[in-house]
């Protein structure tokens, strides 16, 4: 088995057909009972049953759970360890889009250690030993699949909770392009955008290394490449594969510089109005790029120039020029691209800024962004 050398926690497998590989790549790990953690969609696909196929072969006793709902709840998490209680399974397998990892991780938590999702909110909270977990993205987005992180709303205050722990990284993550390839037009818009945002963000982060510029800048690469490839021939597996290791790059990135203002400004849409992730990103995003420039000019004009090849207009400032190539993705994706027409009344836009300057990512853009700012740039993009 090949493992891509990602200098990383995780075990990468990357390749069309990877997916064929799981029961070998867990066999020797010991374990008797494996649950995998999915959703109704995923198993309409048939992928769990064929998972479970591939790890009964293999002599390991396989349980699926399908409970998982888009931005998983800690209502998710408690439905998901009650039946790890009655199963009792050694390995967890998160399998589908990011949700579905999260969910997988959050039960984890909850499952080895007790208590409620609510208490891992924050760095380091899990004392005793967490399960191995495997990552099967079905989606190009998240990067959840090499992050510590398990991100969980809040049931009753509809806040997300980003709960992280090195024993919750995944032991192994299986990328096959072709399990991506079922996704509907409009997830494969909303979740490109969302990886797309994690390789610029990441960019210019108060906690961005070394290390994170460079998974940064090869995600960027590949996700500004491919996403056009993937509107337009949503068979293209070699761009649907280049999406896939993007986002999961991306992922990397996040995990060693966290993000910025577009997700502390997306969240609240989430809660207040249901509007998706990837929609709500995809309003901020040009914004935000605008607004960091004042200090941020050279990385974003790396950015630029690291898609100049992929039609994007070399012009003064690139940072303008990377906010109008953002834009237009937006555009061909389908998106709304404005917060009116996703329905956000403008009188809710106060409200909204104060729970954005409650998110926890606020803290690590790279320029300071108070309630006033946070306003303002939700008013640009209305």
């Amino acid at each position: 088995m090949d493992f891509l050398d990602l200098d990383c926690p995780t075990d990468v497998l990357f390749a069309a057909g990877a997916f064929e590989q799981l029961g070998k790549a867990v066999a020797d790990w010991g374990c008797q009972r494996a649950m995998i953690v999915s959703d109704p969609v995923i198993a309409a696909l048939g992928y769990p049953d064929k998972a479970v196929n591939l790890l009964n072969a293999q002599g390991i006793e396989t349980k699926v759970y399908t409970g998982v709902h888009e931005n998983p709840s800690s209502d998710d998490v408690v439905r998901g360890v009650e039946a790890a209680q009655q199963f009792q399974p050694d390995l967890l397998i998160g399998l589908g889009g990011g949700s579905s990892m999260d969910c997988a991780k959050g039960m984890n938590f909850v499952y080895t250690n007790g208590g409620v999702i609510q208490d891992y909110w924050g760095i380091g909270k899990a004392e005793k030993p967490m399960l191995p977990m495997v990552a099967i993205p079905t989606t190009a987005g998240t990067g959840s699949e090499t992050q510590s992180f398990a991100l969980i709303s809040d049931a009753e205050t509809h806040v997300k909770m980003a709960c992280g722990d090195k024993k919750a990284t995944c032991r192994l993550a299986i990328l096959d392009p072709v399990l991506t390839v079922t996704q509907p037009r409009r997830l494969t818009a909303l979740t490109g955008i969302d990886a797309i945002a994690h390789a610029v963000e990441t960019m210019v982060t108060t906690k961005r290394t070394e290390k994170s510029l460079h998974f940064s800048k090869r995600a960027w690469q590949l996700l500004a490449k491919n996403f056009p490839l993937v509107l337009k021939d949503p068979h293209d597996i070699e761009a649907r594969g280049g999406m896939q290791l993007g986002a999961c790059l991306a992922g990397i990135a996040i995990e060693n510089s966290m993000l910025g203002a577009t997700h502390a400004l997306a969240n609240p849409l989430t809660a207040h109005y249901g509007i998706v992730h990837g929609e709500g990103i995809a309003a901020m995003l040009p914004h935000v790029i605008r607004y960091n420039a004042q200090i941020m000019e050279e990385e974003y004009t790396q950015l630029a120039a690291l898609a100049a090849g992929d039609s994007l207009p070399i012009a003064t400032p690139c940072s303008e020029a990377l906010a109008t190539f953002i834009s237009q993705l937006v555009q061909q994706a389908g998106l709304a691209g404005n917060l009116s027409a996703l329905g956000v009344e403008q009188e809710r836009l106060p409200q909204l800024s104060e729970d954005a300057n409650k998110q926890w990512t606020k803290q690590f853009n790279p320029r300071t962004v108070e309630i006033e700012d946070l306003m303002a740039l939700y008013q640009q993009a209305f």
